[in-house]
């Protein structure tokens, strides 16, 4: 997981089903094959995000600690 994310999403503080909301708007933003970083300290976002990718068909990279938060890093796969 050393690649460089593409984006950073900053939604620490926000609760669900906010975090995967804005992963969802902001997605769009980078090119296909890019890793997209999502932080967020809402412990639900553990289960969304990877749920999340499997539905819209993304790959979910994985996550690693940040602080106070976790970074889900995720592939823009189409």
């Amino acid at each position: 997981m050393s690649e460089a994310p593409a984006h950073v999403i900053d939604a620490v503080g926000r609760r669900c089903p906010l975090p995967v909301i804005d992963l969802a708007k902001q997605i769009s933003e980078v090119p296909v094959g890019s890793v997209i970083e999502l932080l967020a300290d809402d412990p639900a976002a553990a289960a969304d995000v990877p749920a999340w990718c499997r539905m819209r068909d993304h790959e979910f990279v994985g996550e690693k600690a940040r602080g106070d938060a976790t970074a889900y890093l995720v592939r823009r796969t189409h």
